[in-house]
């Protein structure tokens, strides 16, 4: 479908509000919801409408229950807000902090967290996965963490709500593993921390996603140009997570923009897996282009 038959089709738009663009479907009818118009359901968000109707059909327990707990339930998100990017950021600081505690008593926190591509190998003496997703918890400097956590902050309250809380967290993940990935293939010895990598697979998504709704996205191009260049420019900045985050998340990007359909819902995962699949074979070529 091209961009201009995306952005004339009203299945894109919000029924309840047609000028606002979304990804969200309510979990029940299907139909497209800004996010304004979400409500955080156990799977995905439900529309006013159909929330209404499920209310109604709530037996005497429930009802006692909602009585006792408070208004809404109980635990609830605040419609149009961003739960897993609010995690995100709040787990990363933490860290951050906890390192800075432990440094105190001798125990470098970052050091085991860290990106450091021949601990992935058996053959390099330790084997420790973990590595792959935990760089992006830790960070150099204050500057560092509090530069890297604005940035996913305002770009996730963007994006999560457009895209659902489990679409967004696969999204950073992913994104975070294409860093990673890129690193091991590029800088093999060279250990990385942050969630840079993530962040630029964020704006690639974004990137995407606004084109293919018939956004202007020359915002988003400009600050992708401007932060590349200061990769490659500036020393202690690893440039290949950069490249490598952007590279997954445009990858992941694509894949939410033409499987947004419910019908597509089973291609949307089997391309996501094909995504991860990629990344772990050349992840596994890695020691062979270092050592070669």
């Amino acid at each position: 479908m091209t961009t201009p038959d995306y952005s004339r089709n009203p299945a894109n738009y919000c029924f309840r509000h047609p000028d606002r663009m979304s990804f969200a479907l309510c979990q029940r009818c299907q139909r497209t919801i800004c996010p304004e118009c979400q409500t955080p359901a156990a799977v995905g968000v439900i529309c006013p409408e159909c929330l209404r109707e499920q209310q109604k059909g709530r037996t005497p327990a429930q009802k006692r229950a909602q009585r006792r707990w408070g208004r809404g339930g109980g635990v609830a998100v605040r419609a149009g807000s961003a739960p897993v990017t609010n995690w995100i950021v709040g787990i990363t600081a933490g860290m951050f902090l906890l390192d800075l505690l432990l440094r105190q008593v001798g125990f470098n926190l970052q050091g085991w967290l860290a990106f450091y591509a021949p601990t992935l190998y058996p053959q390099f003496g330790a084997f420790e996965p973990w590595r792959l997703f935990t760089w992006m918890l830790a960070h150099a400097s204050f500057i560092h963490v509090g530069l890297n956590l604005l940035s996913v902050w305002m770009i996730g309250r963007v994006l999560e709500p457009m895209l659902g809380r489990w679409r967004f967290l696969a999204l950073y993940l992913i994104s975070g593993l294409g860093g990673a990935v890129a690193a091991a293939l590029l800088a093999f010895t060279t250990p990385v921390v942050g969630a840079s990598g993530a962040l630029f697979g964020m704006l690639g998504a974004l990137l995407v996603i606004g084109r293919t709704l018939g956004g202007d996205v020359r915002g988003i191009m400009i600050i992708l140009a401007i932060n590349l260049v200061i990769g490659f420019a500036f020393g202690g900045i690893s440039w290949q997570a950069h490249v490598g985050g952007l590279a997954a998340g445009l990858a992941v990007g694509w894949v939410f923009s033409t499987t947004r359909q419910a019908s597509r819902s089973r291609r949307q995962l089997v391309l996501l897996g094909v995504i991860v699949a990629v990344l772990l074979v050349l992840l596994a070529l890695a020691p062979m282009i270092y050592v070669g």
